[in-house]
This record gives C-alpha cells, sequence and structure tokens, in this order.
C-alpha cells in the first residue's frame, strides 16, 4: 500500500509539478524581461551601461572592449532614429572604433565639435573652451546610419568619445 502511493505521489510530480515549476520560472525570467525592456523605452536621458548588440549593429558603434563609462540613449521617431553614445577609451580603443567606423585618425579635424545643439541638449554634454576637441562626420549612404563623432583628446592616453549615430528608415 505504502509503494503504491509513492509510486503515485512520484507519478503527480512528474506530471504536474515539474511543469509547473518551469511555467513559473518561464514567467519570471519573461516578466523580468519585459521591465528591462519598459524601462529602456522610457528612459529620458544617457543610461549608464552598453547598447545591446544589436543596437551597436544597427548603428555601426562598434564600442571597444576596454570602454569604460560607457553611455547610450536611443531615440526613434518616423523620420530618424538616434544613438547617442559616450564612453572612454585608450588611444588603441579610439583607434579600433574608428577603423570599424570606417574612418580613421587622419579624418579627425582638431578644433573642431561635430555635434549639433539640438543633440547637444538632448543629451546634456558640453563642448566648451580649454578642451582639446577633435570631430569628424562619417556619412554613409542611405540607409546606413551617419556618424557625428566628437573627441575630448585632452588626454590622448584616454580620449573620451562623443557620437551621435543617425540612421533613417
Amino acid at each position: 500500500m505504502f509503494r503504491r502511493r509513492l509510486i503515485t505521489l512520484t507519478i503527480i510530480v512528474l506530471l504536474i509539478g515539474i511543469p509547473a515549476g518551469y511555467l513559473v520560472i518561464s514567467a519570471t525570467q519573461s516578466r523580468r524581461s519585459g521591465m528591462d525592456k519598459e524601462a529602456e523605452a522610457s528612459a529620458q536621458g544617457l543610461r549608464e551601461d552598453w547598447p545591446s548588440g544589436m543596437q551597436r549593429r544597427i548603428f555601426e558603434l562598434p564600442v571597444p572592449g576596454n570602454a569604460i563609462g560607457v553611455q547610450y540613449y536611443e531615440t526613434n521617431n518616423w523620420k530618424v532614429s538616434r544613438m547617442y553614445l559616450k564612453f572612454r577609451t585608450t588611444s588603441a580603443g579610439l583607434d579600433r572604433f574608428l577603423s570599424g567606423v570606417g574612418t580613421g585618425r587622419a579624418a579627425l579635424e582638431t578644433g573642431e565639435v561635430t555635434i549639433n545643439e539640438r543633440d547637444i541638449k538632448i543629451t546634456g554634454w558640453v563642448f566648451g573652451p580649454g578642451v582639446d576637441w577633435a570631430g569628424t562626420v562619417h556619412r554613409n549612404k542611405s540607409p546606413r546610419p551617419t556618424q557625428d563623432i566628437t573627441v575630448n583628446m585632452t588626454d590622448p592616453a584616454a580620449p573620451v568619445v562623443y557620437v551621435v549615430s543617425s540612421a533613417i528608415p
């Protein structure tokens, strides 16, 4: 009698308990994922985090692996989608980033801030005097994005990169 009840209990656990547990775990993961996406969609400015791999591919922003202080913000509307990105890297990391975008250090014009006033207001970035700025605009054929790149070269060993990548759908 005891053995029979044990077998029945084992079957109930296997047929009902395990799938129910799986559903609870799956629902929790799904809810967490939705909350992450909701937080990203409701962001009102730069987030201190790395953009997703898909965002980096869409906006063609190959952030070097050694980048620190990465911040980003994405905006979308029916005319244009923009990704605002800021990070600090090394001199070699800057070269990797620029070559990954499709340009090079030679394209950076000393004293140039290529990010426009509208984008500066959105991000709150400050491009004041007394800093060694260098910038370039890397244009691609549509639908590929265009990148406005400005670099703080005050410390050449640890440049700070500011990028606005604009894609027209």
